[in-house]
């Protein structure tokens, strides 16, 4: 059973990445960790709802979006910001 929720949090986390533009395959945190990553570990504040619900998951697990990232995703996003180019790298 606890697997199951676990995988219903999941798709619906990539269903709200999805929704705001980003690669169906990838997580929110995800993305987030990405933009924070690129953006010297902060995320600005031009970006204000990222930066919130970042805030909010570092609350819950500290450097939440950052140990998240799928450095394999992110090549479908609508939004040409967030497209992963293979050759990033993505350490602070």
């Amino acid at each position: 059973m606890g697997k199951w929720i676990f995988n219903i949090l999941v798709s619906i986390d990539q269903l709200g990445n999805t929704v705001f533009f980003g690669d169906p395959d990838e997580t929110i945190s995800s993305r987030l960790g990405k933009i924070k990553v690129k953006n010297g570990g902060v995320i600005p504040w031009s970006k204000p709802l990222a930066k919130t619900i970042d805030y909010f998951l570092d609350q819950v697990d500290e450097n939440h979006s950052i140990d998240s990232i799928e450095k394999d995703e992110g090549k479908n996003a609508l939004y040409e910001t967030d497209k992963n180019k293979s050759n990033e790298s993505y350490t602070i």
